[in-house]
């Protein structure tokens, strides 16, 4: 799974999510041919990004290439079950990427468009978020986002 090697600070404060403004880096298609975008805010742990990789690759059976555009590197603590109130902030539980609307996620070469497409919908079943597969030529016109 992934996580950072070393952080500056070992745990963050959560931050706000007002559900407002899209991805403005990281919105188009920059090395494959296809791209899976998400269409809401969330977290995405290491572990969903994981599975997601796993059932790419394991359609499209050594052909193509993938891309994972986002990486977990923020921290998120979880105290113990039944633990009673104070004691400080809990130790890092897991990592997540911080993922806005209009982002791609993952991307894909080097296969044909109907293996594709069926890789990019078997990997969107497995996001926490709506998302939709773009093409590259789509977002050079400005349609994707």
């Amino acid at each position: 799974m992934l996580l950072p090697k070393r952080v500056k600070y070992r745990k963050q404060q959560r931050g706000r999510s007002r559900g407002r403004g899209l991805s403005h880096r990281g919105s188009t298609v920059a090395f494959g041919e296809y791209g899976l975008m998400a269409l809401e805010p969330a977290w995405i742990t290491s572990r969903q990004i994981e599975a997601t990789r796993r059932t790419i690759t394991g359609y499209i059976k050594r052909g193509g290439k993938v891309w994972i555009r986002i990486f977990p590197d923020k921290p998120v603590t979880q105290k113990p079950a039944e633990t009673r109130m104070g004691g400080g902030k809990g130790g890092v539980d897991h990592w997540v990427a911080v993922v806005k609307p209009g982002r791609i996620m993952f991307e894909l070469a080097g296969v044909r468009p109907e293996v594709a497409r069926e890789a990019m919908r078997r990997a969107a079943q497995k996001m926490p978020v709506q998302c939709k597969m773009v093409f590259r030529d789509d977002i050079d016109q400005g349609d994707g986002a």
